[in-house]
């Protein structure tokens, strides 16, 4: 299994520079050979119309006509090819994204991979220093140990866009951990809340703190005050990192909730049933759009996926279109009139009174049940 670290690093000025550099030319190179490729326009030509098939330059090709591509990392190069042709197979093959688009400068979100050789990429002694090719010793915040049984993979080093500098470590290993038959009386079953994270088949919610409402009154005195700087000026960058920076404790605030609560709920459950939503669609469909995007229950799903998984449990995802809320759990009876403001109803065939949500939760667990033929 493969699993990653991720740490806050402190490089120094010249290997600031360099990172900076390496960002640059991997921008380049993959703008250059995304621009080798053919146009969209094109998949409408015939045969005929269509240009003879040209074979595509490798990022050694590209370094005799751009010689200052040689100052970097070469894996990185290599690495900014591969993610094209995943960018490509991504298009013809799983219909996931759109056809491939250029990298901006202007993004201040970067980031650039590189693979480990022979040791290239290593924790020195003591922990407080990681050896990237072409940079060095970087100072590392090791908050976490990686065991000793992992082997690095690869780095990947990031900026975000308060200015900070992470990696990430892929690591690989081997795990004898076997998987578990859940129990019945161990299967969690979890409805979507746009108010409180989740809602669970004993009608006990997560209370999630909502850290955007809290941060919106600071967020919108700061856009105020960078509404009125002169665009591109030094004033406007500093009140633009302010305000990144008032996003990033948002992100971090989130993420710190969700992995405790997914730790915790992967400790006690042995299988956790929920309803593969498409929690985009739902933020540009409902009124619920800042709501829905700021609990993060898509990244929730995530966490619960790879911390079942390490544990030998399983996540179950039951169809988006099953009528969890519209079921009555005691009959099946299926209430075909129930609104989205409708909190609590009563079912018309057995005449029993429900909660919305942890009818829902209970009929999601029943369908996970079914699904792991444990009824």
């Amino acid at each position: 299994m493969n699993k990653a670290y991720r740490f806050r690093i402190y490089p120094t000025s010249e290997q600031e520079t360099m990172i900076r550099k390496t960002f640059g030319c991997v921008r380049f190179l993959y703008n250059q050979m995304l621009a080798e490729r053919k146009t969209p326009s094109e998949w409408d030509q015939t045969d005929a119309e269509r240009p003879k098939r040209q074979k595509f330059r490798t990022p050694a090709a590209f370094k005799t006509e751009f010689p200052w591509l040689r100052e970097v990392d070469s894996l990185a190069l290599c690495n900014a090819e591969l993610n094209l042709k995943s960018a490509f197979r991504h298009f013809f093959r799983d219909k996931r994204t759109g056809y491939p688009k250029f990298k901006s400068r202007k993004n201040p979100v970067q980031s650039y991979t590189t693979n480990n050789q022979k040791g290239t990429i290593r924790l020195e002694a003591g922990g407080k220093h990681v050896r990237i090719p072409k940079l060095g010793e970087i100072r590392i915040k090791l908050h976490r140990h990686i065991p000793e049984s992992h082997t690095i993979k690869s780095a990947t080093i990031s900026r975000s866009s308060s200015g900070k500098y992470h990696i990430s470590i892929l690591t690989h290993y081997e795990t004898e951990e076997k998987p578990i038959f859940p129990h019945s009386d161990k299967v969690l079953g979890l409805d979507y809340s746009s108010k409180s994270l989740y809602i669970d088949h004993t009608n006990t919610s997560a209370d999630y703190p909502k850290y955007l409402r809290k941060m919106e009154i600071r967020l919108r005195k700061e856009q105020r005050v960078l509404s009125r700087r002169k665009t591109g000026g030094s004033n406007w960058h500093k009140q633009k990192l302010r305000i990144a920076r008032l996003h990033e404790k948002v992100a971090n605030q989130r993420k710190d909730f969700l992995h405790k609560v997914s730790k915790q709920l992967a400790e006690t459950w042995e299988a956790i049933v929920v309803e593969d939503l498409n929690m985009k669609a739902m933020s540009q469909s409902l009124s619920l759009g800042k709501a829905t995007m700021d609990n993060g229950n898509g990244l929730f799903r995530t966490f619960l996926g790879y911390k079942l998984a390490d544990r030998g449990k399983r996540l179950v995802r039951i169809d988006k279109w099953f009528p969890s809320s519209k079921r009555c759990g005691a009959c099946n009876k299926i209430n075909k009139l129930l609104t989205l403001k409708e909190r609590v109803w009563v079912c018309e065939g057995c005449g029993r009174i429900h909660l919305r949500d942890a009818n829902a939760a209970g009929n999601i667990r029943a369908e996970g049940l079914r699904m792991l033929g444990l009824t």
